[in-house]
């Protein structure tokens, strides 16, 4: 029985298992998507408070707020859309993609709840971007630095602000407290997507000089939000299972709902000029 020795074996022309993610095409337009899609959803939900401020120059603060996040994601949406090459601008980007689409975390699609859930939301991703923006800034890809230097003044403002409502509330009334206290228990399973470090991370590291340190900026973070938590009375909240997909188009169905409203008249007058 020598019949053994002649077999050839060749690889099989199957795979499997089909990979459990599909390659980036594009990582640097794939990281510029998730910076402006953040911006511009977050934005969306602060506008949505428009008319509806608890006091008149809060509405005026929350505008504001939300007309700066949504040039910062202007701003990345158009160069994500320059490198992509495929003639999508800025507005096509926004309106003319389905939810699959979106790199948004989810934290920023919830809806916008109470003022104090809107606050605490808000200063969790205000610290976060702050801290975010400043190690952009000094990258070495110089369009998306001039944008995070641009950003970062502005971001400022915005954690101040948030920051400030932080400890207002918390160390406010029994009821402002309570609620605050609430939003925060709500969020925190929310907050491990903002530092996750994938493919994308790596490859923009390699390929375009963008190498950001999330496990530093994360401590930075906790340093940041633990000093006003204990200024607003409010407790630190035990770890939980950290909700995330976002990053990879798996959103909550809040999503779908807010696209609807916000992509309806680009959607029903495609190509109009205005």
């Amino acid at each position: 029985m020598g019949g053994q020795a002649g077999i050839v074996h060749k690889q099989p022309d199957f795979q499997v298992a089909a990979p459990r993610r599909a390659p980036i095409a594009d990582p640097l337009v794939e990281y510029l998507l998730r910076l402006g899609d953040d911006r511009l959803v977050l934005g969306h939900r602060m506008s949505e408070w428009c008319g509806h401020g608890p006091i008149l120059e809060e509405d005026i603060a929350m505008s504001n707020i939300a007309l700066d996040l949504i040039g910062h994601a202007q701003s990345l949406l158009q160069l994500a859309g320059e490198l992509e090459g495929q003639g999508r601008d800025a507005d096509a980007l926004a309106y003319f993609r389905d939810g699959v689409q979106y790199r948004n975390c989810l934290m920023v699609e919830l809806p916008n709840g109470d003022f104090a859930f809107t606050m605490v939301r808000q200063f969790l991703f205000d610290t976060y971007s702050v801290l975010l923006w400043d190690a952009l800034s000094r990258c070495e890809h110089p369009q998306l630095a001039a944008i995070a230097a641009k950003s970062l003044k502005e971001d400022k403002y915005h954690l101040r602000h948030s920051s400030e409502w932080v400890v207002r509330l918390g160390d406010g009334t029994e009821e402002s407290h309570a609620r605050a206290q609430a939003a925060l228990d709500q969020l925190w399973r929310y907050v491990g997507e903002l530092f996750d470090h994938d493919e994308v991370n790596d490859a923009v590291a390699g390929e375009a000089l963008i190498a950001v340190d999330h496990a530093a900026i994360r401590a930075l973070w906790e340093t940041m939000v633990k000093d006003a938590l204990q200024r607003a009375t409010l407790t630190l909240p035990a770890e939980q299972g950290t909700r995330r997909g976002g990053r990879r188009g798996l959103h909550t169905e809040h999503l779908g709902h807010m696209l609807a409203t916000m992509q309806s008249v680009a959607r029903a007058h495609p190509g109009a000029s205005w």
